[in-house]
């Protein structure tokens, strides 16, 4: 299969004018790495838990990856996917691919056979770097028993192996020895920054994840701009909670601090007192992550035993962010400000605010569009809606994927006639540009010919002191076609809430009896990938298999 180019997505005329605006860059990542490695090669890059590397020892291991991978016969445009937990190696294998000119595929480690399938299919994956077992599970059993099926599959790398694996190749032994010069002689030139450089897989929220191709200009963009809104330098220490192998780990936790020489700490697992204490021990500065670590670091929080006073600011992206939670941390960490922002895979990030904006922005928008991108808000048709009134949030800009890996149809219908994509998110638009992510547009319920916003109600159930977490989905109705079920965690399982008290809750707060949710499902845990988004099309798929099955008995 042939990847789509950087000309299929942008004319020569967007390139040149991205590159004139410093929104691209003519470095690679593997390039990024040199610099820093010539300017501060004795600094330490990455830490996790257990390890740490400097830019010079991060350099020397890629080089030696990439010499490994290149006899392997991996080169140019080859797919090598990584599923691994957030750990540092993650930095040098990425260098490693790229310096070859190898696409990236980032897996993330919650993936079983299903998904990896569609992944190593999509992508056509011929290498791929995994663990032994990872929390009971036997990853290197899965892709070898995946490259019995694959038509691409060849080579499968173990990281951090105890022992040598049967039919896999372990990452010490790909580690080619001898000087670096003749090494990267061996290995010969890779490809330029606006070439193919990552396929990243969407969370799959609503449907079978789709691979997302992008440069690392495309996502190293996103990069350059929020450190520009955050001020950000080499004295920042990135804090990575999210996983390494999506996009907001890739971009935040690696391409943020790398482009900068800002250190960063990332974790393999998250646990908040783990993560408190880590931002304490490395003087952590800021950090981009969904609402749910913020909301589990806020409830373990002691000023007694906690010292978080490092962190300049906590950005707020991949869910809906709660008032009352950007209320509370304002109150808990008062040196620290709390930013909203939205992304998505296919192009990075849409909206966000400034770390100077009035700390309301936060509780009443997702932020304006960035430098040199476009967001418009519009109707089915592709035309823009006035300013205040409800839309599809659409963007232009310098981040777009390239494509949607053999998913044509669906990438034309993302795309409108004059170049912008649809979100299938919800949002209005204010006199100043800030954006208020509403919903999706599959969260809408239609409940006789009513529709109902459901981040209205997630909003106003997210201040109810007893609610932890909340979830409003459609679920079938013969009668009105649709009803709402509302979905929640508590705060103190001892308490229990009743649909009763949730309804008079809800009314007291001014909500129409319409809106109110008609069915209260308790859960231990909402059902979420692994970048903190609550996976609503598993709380509609179990809602109508319930009510079926109750229709059947």
């Amino acid at each position: 299969m042939a990847f789509a180019t950087v000309l299929d997505r942008y004319t020569q005329r967007d390139i040149d004018g991205f590159y004139r605006d410093g929104l691209w860059d003519r470095l690679t990542m593997f390039g990024e790495l040199e610099k820093q490695n010539r300017i501060r090669p004795e600094k330490v890059f990455i830490s996790d838990s257990t390890k740490t590397f400097t830019f010079a020892e991060v350099h020397e291991i890629a080089v030696r990856l990439a010499a490994g991978l290149h006899r392997q016969g991996i080169g140019a445009g080859d797919s090598v996917a990584v599923q691994i937990p957030s750990w540092a190696e993650f930095a040098a294998i990425s260098m490693a691919i790229n310096r070859l000119g190898a696409i990236i595929v980032p897996v993330q480690p919650i993936y079983r056979t299903g998904e990896v399938s569609h992944i190593l299919r999509t992508a056509e994956v011929k290498a791929v770097f995994t663990v032994e077992e990872y929390r009971k599970f036997n990853h290197v059993e899965m892709f070898l028993a995946q490259r019995g099926e694959s038509e691409t599959l060849e080579t499968v790398i173990t990281v951090r192996a105890e022992k040598p694996h049967a039919g896999a190749l372990s990452y010490d032994e790909l580690l080619v020895p001898g000087p670096l010069a003749n090494l990267e002689a061996e290995i010969g030139s890779g490809l330029g920054p606006d070439d193919a450089f990552a396929i990243v897989f969407s969370s799959g929220t609503t449907s079978k994840a789709k691979g997302c191709l992008h440069s690392f200009n495309t996502l190293a963009c996103s990069a350059r701009i929020q450190g520009e809104e955050y001020n950000y330098s080499d004295a920042d220490v990135q804090f990575g909670p999210s996983p390494v192998t999506h996009t907001t780990g890739l971009v935040t936790s690696l391409i943020l601090p790398l482009i900068f020489g800002a250190a960063t700490h990332i974790m393999e697992r998250w646990d908040p007192e783990e993560g408190l204490r880590a931002i304490e021990k490395y003087k952590c500065t800021g950090t981009i992550n969904a609402s749910t670590f913020l909301q589990t670091v806020l409830g373990a929080f002691d000023p007694l035993r906690h010292d978080a006073s490092s962190m300049r600011f906590w950005t707020l992206a991949g869910a809906p962010i709660p008032a009352p939670l950007v209320e509370a941390a304002r109150e808990a960490f008062p040196q620290m400000k709390i930013i909203s922002l939205y992304g998505r895979t296919e192009n990075v990030t849409t909206t966000m605010c400034h770390i100077d904006d009035d700390p309301l922005r936060a509780v009443t928008s997702d932020g304006k569009a960035l430098r040199g991108q476009e967001v418009r808000i519009i109707d089915f048709e592709g035309h823009e809606v006035p300013l205040g009134e409800e839309g599809d949030i659409a963007y232009n800009g310098s981040m777009h994927l390239f494509e949607y890996i053999g998913m044509p149809e669906e990438e034309r219908a993302m795309f409108t006639e004059d170049g912008f994509s649809r979100s299938g998110d919800l949002g209005r638009m204010d006199e100043d540009g800030y954006v208020r992510v509403t919903g999706r547009l599959k969260d809408i319920v239609i409940r006789g010919g009513m529709n109902i916003s459901v981040r209205e109600v997630e909003d106003l159930l997210a201040g109810h002191p007893g609610v932890d977490q909340v979830a409003v989905v459609a679920m079938p109705d013969p009668t009105m076609g649709e009803r709402a079920c509302c979905y929640l965690t508590l705060q103190d399982e001892g308490n229990r809430l009743s649909l009763e008290e949730i309804k008079g809750y809800l009314l007291d707060k001014g909500l129409a009896i319409q809106k109110v949710p008609e069915r209260l499902e308790i859960l231990d845990e909402m059902p979420s990938t692994p970048t903190g988004k609550i996976q609503k099309n598993v709380l509609r798929e179990r809602i109508a298999e319930r009510l079926l099955a109750s229709a059947e008995k």
